[in-house]
């Protein structure tokens, strides 16, 4: 089971990756999202997945061996909240971009930059 997740992890985070690398706004939005997913997802298995022993400690002794940790899981839950709002952000933030410039693609909203302004650097 754990190496099913491994494998997942690993693929959201090429997915991720290969979607941030993309010049379009929308890919690149996506990425954002498929990447924070894959962190969760991380933070999540970090803090054990386990069956077998319940979450609930019985009177009168301090721990149980191989109970998940809840504190992951609250992060987690947090961090879901926080992507989507983020996700809302930046699409409603692609979106009026979107219809000032005309343009999805990074390259193109290049052109609306002034002509005798100061450049930003192409490359380093």
């Amino acid at each position: 089971m754990n190496y099913i997740l491994a494998a997942l992890i690993g693929v959201f985070v090429a997915v991720g990756v290969y979607f941030l690398l993309s010049r379009s706004v929308i890919r690149m939005l996506l990425g954002v999202t498929i990447f924070g997913n894959a962190v969760n997802l991380l933070i999540f298995v970090g803090g054990r997945l386990t069956r077998e022993v319940a979450p609930i400690v019985p009177y009168g002794e301090e721990t149980i061996a191989g109970a998940a940790n809840p504190l992951p899981q609250a992060l987690v839950l947090t961090a879901i909240v926080i992507g989507f709002s983020m996700f809302t952000f930046l699409l409603v933030l692609a979106f009026r971009t979107y219809q000032a410039l005309d343009a999805d693609n990074t390259d193109n909203m290049r052109l609306a930059e002034p002509e005798d302004g100061c450049r930003p650097p192409l490359s380093y």
